[in-house]
C-alpha cells in the first residue's frame, strides 16, 4: 500500500480492516450484530410510537426513555449498516468525510446517552424518595432543559475532533484497524505527533463517563435506601427488581465503555481483536437492552403495545 503524499491535508478515502484477526468469521459475527440492530430499531421506534400515541405516558419517565430512544437509534444507525456491509459484502472503503462524520455521531451521541442514564436516574430518585414534589420538580421545561442540556454537552465536547482531523495531514496508511471511524484508531495515521489532543480525547471521555456514573450511584444509593424502608415487602421485591434491570443496563454500558477508553491509555498488551469486539458492543449491546429493559418491562407500554397488538389481529 503506497503512502499518502504528506503534502496532502486529507486522503479521499480510509479503507476499515474489521476485526483483525478474525476476518474469517466476519460473516458470522455479522449475524448477531444484525440481529441486535433489528431488535434495537423495531423497540426503540416502538417506544417511540407508543409515547407519542397515548398522552398519558407524557411523563417525566417516558420523556426521557424517549430521548435515550433517539439516541439509540442515531448511534446503532451510524455504526451497524456499515459495519454490515463490511462483515457481508467486503466494502472496505469509506470516504473520509463520511468517516469524521461517523465518529462525530459515536463519540457525541455516547456522551448524550451517558447524559440520558444520568437524567433517567435522576427522575427516578425524585418519583422514589420525593414523590410528592415529582410533577413540580420535574415539570416540562426542565425535562427539556435537561435534555438541552445533555444534547449540548455531547456536541461541546465532541464537535472539535472531526474539525481537527480534516486539517490535519496523513502521510501513512490508510487503513484502519477497526469496524468503524473511531477517534483513536484515525488519528494513529496522522504524520505528526497529536499527543495532547489524545489526552484531551481521553481526558474528556474519562471526567463525562466518570461523573455521570457517580452521580448515577448517589441517586441510587438513595433510591435503595427509600425501597428498604417501604412497608410492603412486595412492593420492596418490585422496586429491586426494577431498579436491578436499570442498573444492569447502565453497567453493561460503562463497562465497556471504559473498557475501551482505559484500553487505549494502559491496555497496550491487549489483543486489538478483544479490544474492538468489546468497543462494539458498548454500540450494540445498550441500545439492544434499552427497549426491551425500559421498554417491555414498564407496565403502561407493554399494555399499549398489546391492546394495539389485539386491535390489529384478526
Amino acid at each position: 500500500m503506497p503512502l499518502l503524499n504528506a503534502s496532502r491535508p486529507s486522503p479521499v478515502t480510509f479503507l476499515l480492516m474489521g476485526i483483525p484477526g478474525l476476518e474469517h468469521l466476519h460473516v458470522w459475527i455479522g449475524i448477531p450484530f444484525c440481529s441486535m440492530y433489528m431488535v434495537a430499531l423495531v423497540g426503540n421506534v416502538t417506544i417511540l410510537a407508543v409515547v407519542r400515541a397515548e398522552r398519558s405516558l407524557h411523563q417525566p419517565m417516558f420523556l426521557f426513555l424517549c430521548m435515550l430512544s433517539v439516541t439509540d437509534l442515531v448511534l446503532s444507525t451510524s455504526t451497524l449498516p456499515r459495519m454490515l456491509c463490511l462483515f457481508w459484502l467486503g466494502v472496505h472503503d469509506i470516504a473520509f468525510d463520511a468517516c469524521l462524520a461517523q465518529m462525530f455521531f459515536i463519540h457525541s451521541f455516547t456522551a448524550m446517552e451517558s447524559g440520558f442514564f444520568l437524567a433517567m436516574a435522576i427522575d427516578r430518585y425524585v418519583a422514589i424518595c420525593d414523590p410528592l414534589r415529582h410533577a413540580t420538580i420535574l415539570t416540562h421545561s426542565r425535562v427539556s432543559l435537561m435534555g438541552i442540556i445533555v444534547v449540548c454537552r455531547g456536541v461541546a465536547f465532541f464537535s472539535p475532533h472531526p474539525i481537527l482531523l480534516k486539517q490535519l495531514p496523513y502521510c501513512r496508511t490508510r487503513i484502519i484497524a477497526h469496524t468503524y471511524c473511531e477517534f483513536m484508531a484515525v488519528v494513529k495515521l496522522v504524520c505528526m505527533d497529536i499527543g495532547a489532543t489524545k489526552s484531551y480525547s481521553l481526558s474528556m471521555a474519562s471526567i463525562i463517563g466518570s461523573c455521570d456514573v457517580i452521580l448515577i450511584a448517589v441517586s441510587y444509593v438513595f433510591i435503595l435506601c427509600s425501597v428498604f424502608r417501604l412497608p410492603s415487602r412486595e412492593a420492596s421485591f418490585k422496586a429491586l427488581g426494577t431498579c436491578g434491570s436499570h442498573v444492569c443496563v447502565i453497567l453493561v454500558f460503562y463497562s465497556t465503555a471504559g473498557f475501551s477508553i482505559f484500553t487505549h491509555r494502559f491496555g497496550k498488551k491487549v489483543p486489538a481483536h478483544v479490544h474492538i469486539f468489546i468497543a462494539n458492543m458498548y454500540l450494540l449491546v445498550p441500545p439492544f437492552l434499552n427497549p426491551i429493559v425500559y421498554g417491555l418491562r414498564t407496565k403502561k407500554i407493554r399494555e399499549h403495545v398489546l391492546k394495539v397488538l389485539r386491535v390489529k389481529a384478526p
